[in-house]
């Protein structure tokens, strides 16, 4: 075997392996919020895991020489972050005060129907095909047998229809700044753009959380830990082997992440926290993947598959760190 050859099989090996982690490791930070809610209120702990995280890359970036966006790159970066981050990755952790960590994941999975839907109604975007329909309507009747018989026990005002509504809202706000995202013109690396808008969710949720919420007094050990994990694994190791995975592998492969996410999370939840899951549960999920799986096969139908160098808004398209 070449030298050539020997490298070629050595990148594809380390490809997959940051494809593993950022499998593993997004689907362990539905549990890392879950413990961080303990002591931390909601837009407290996302203000401050995204404005660490961010200002930690961007001082990696600024220390190796790296292009930092500036002007209205940096300008436009920084507002599609606080879309994308701030209102999706907030309305997340709000959601996890009333639904279980597993569960929210599920519902979470509804986000490339958001995007395909909102692609179809922004200019430059795509009408979805037949197949994409289709797609859409049976993962939707997998939210509704998953959803409906909670909301009829509890009310429609109940924890489950709430937390479900709030991770709609969470959906529609990272798909928007990610379409946004795209339509921006960029010099930056895509892990620079992500830094920045990172760092830019992180400094504006501040606000909201000094106005709506009390300021932890008392953080947990427990709690501080998870939000370091939160940080460490899944905003900083997670976010760049995303990166590293999507620039050497096509991005149907990558993708599949979006399924083990929920798989992961529902798993550790029930572990650690023995969070229901049965047949209903199951059936559901089934349901919803076989929906996301024929929106992902139906879009993808024509497009080369090979890997390309990412954009900052392509990262977002695949789907959401959480």
């Amino acid at each position: 075997m070449s030298s050539s050859t020997k490298s070629a099989a050595h990148t594809e090996a380390s490809a997959y392996l940051a494809l593993a982690s950022v499998c593993i490791l997004w689907g362990t930070t539905y549990l890392g919020i879950r413990i961080s809610l303990e002591t931390i209120p909601p837009l407290y702990l996302i203000a401050a895991r995204y404005t660490i995280s961010g200002a930690v890359m961007l001082l990696g970036a600024f220390i190796r020489g790296m292009y930092i966006p500036k002007g209205r790159e940096l300008l436009q970066t920084a507002v599609c972050g606080i879309i994308c981050i701030g209102i999706g990755n907030g309305c997340l952790a709000q959601a996890e005060t009333w639904v279980p960590s597993g569960l929210a994941a599920l519902f979470y999975t509804t986000c490339p129907f958001w995007m395909v839907g909102l692609d179809a109604f922004l200019p430059g975007g795509h009408r979805p095909l037949g197949s994409t329909i289709r797609g859409l309507l049976l993962g939707l009747a997998g939210v509704v047998f998953l959803v409906l018989p909670a909301a009829l026990k509890e009310g429609f005002r109940g924890g489950t229809f709430t937390g479900f509504l709030v991770l709609q809202l969470s959906a529609a706000g990272w798909v928007i700044g990610a379409l946004l995202q795209k339509r921006v013109r960029v010099r930056a690396e895509p892990a620079i753009s992500g830094a920045v808008q990172q760092l830019a969710a992180g400094l504006a949720t501040f606000v909201p959380a000094a106005l709506f919420e009390h300021s932890p007094h008392h953080v947990s050990t427990r709690s501080a830990l998870a939000v370091a994990y939160l940080i460490i694994f899944g905003s900083l190791i997670g976010f760049t082997s995303f990166i590293y995975a999507m620039s050497r592998l096509p991005v149907a492969i990558v993708s599949v992440y979006t399924f083990v996410n929920p798989v992961v999370a529902v798993f550790l939840g029930w572990l650690f926290f023995r969070e229901p899951f049965g047949v209903r549960e199951l059936i559901a999920m089934i349901v919803i993947f076989s929906g996301i799986a024929l929106v992902r096969w139906s879009e993808a139908k024509g497009i080369r598959t090979a890997p390309v160098r990412p954009t900052a808004g392509d990262l977002e398209t695949v789907g959401p760190e959480p």
